[in-house]
């Protein structure tokens, strides 16, 4: 079936997330009351409270978003691009920014989004902050009333899954296995928050995120058993 998907009707993309605040302290109490009930059961009792902060970055709740790379096919008879470009910046900005491409560009009812494990994390975080901002949803990010064949979503776990709802594959094993280049030559996700916070290096965050794009899309040629992508057909823009 997605063999006969038009990649240039795809948007793929990839977001870094990190916690909302540098440290712990700046919390209010109710906060840090609701941040303590939430995180109960992950945390357990290895984990106080504040020492389990570093991880809010992966709850929209107590996160916020630093950068949404996309990348798109541009096919014309044998030539193949891949073009790149990120949003970054105040999340505010950020997601307004990234709304505007999918109602300008990615606005018809053909046109679909695809992330690594985007029906769990990239998708629903991205809508839940834009709904915390007062920033109302795309049609792409709208799923009220849908019905699950009109979600315009992809996921490329969700694809290599093949129905096996309890197996999780990272983005990193995967491309290891199948033979893509690894996006992980720099950071990964666990050093966001300090590249972003302590760093506070940007452009370093940013090209992690549109290498892991790139990847999403490498994974998606391969489960349609197409050529990847060469470095040469690989564009920022």
């Amino acid at each position: 079936m997605i063999s006969k998907l038009n990649l240039e009707h795809i948007l793929f993309l990839d977001i870094e997330t990190v916690p909302e605040y540098k440290q712990w302290s700046e919390l209010d109490d109710d906060t840090k009351l609701l941040w303590e009930t939430k995180t109960q059961y992950q945390r357990k009792d290895e984990f106080t409270p504040e020492d389990f902060y570093d991880r809010a970055g992966i709850w929209a709740e107590f996160g916020k978003i630093v950068c949404i790379s996309v990348g798109y096919f541009k096919i014309q008879g044998d030539s193949r691009q891949f073009r790149t470009t990120s949003f970054h910046g105040d999340e505010p900005k950020i997601l307004r920014d990234f709304k505007g491409l999918l109602e300008s560009h990615f606005n018809r009812p053909h046109h679909l989004l695809c992330a690594h494990n985007g029906k769990e994390f990239d998708f629903p975080f991205i809508a839940r902050r834009m709904i915390i901002h007062h920033i109302e949803l795309p049609f792409k990010l709208n799923l009220f009333g849908k019905k699950p064949w009109e979600i315009p979503h992809l996921d490329t776990l969700e694809l290599w899954k093949f129905g096996d709802y309890k197996h999780y594959t990272s983005l990193k094993l995967l491309t290891k296995i199948l033979g893509i280049p690894s996006p992980k030559d720099d950071i990964d996700g666990s050093q966001v928050r300090d590249v972003f916070y302590n760093e506070k290096d940007v452009d370093r965050i940013i090209i992690y995120c549109e290498k892991d794009t790139v990847s999403v899309a490498q994974i998606f040629l391969r489960l349609r058993n197409e050529e990847l992508l060469h470095d040469s057909e690989v564009l920022s823009v």
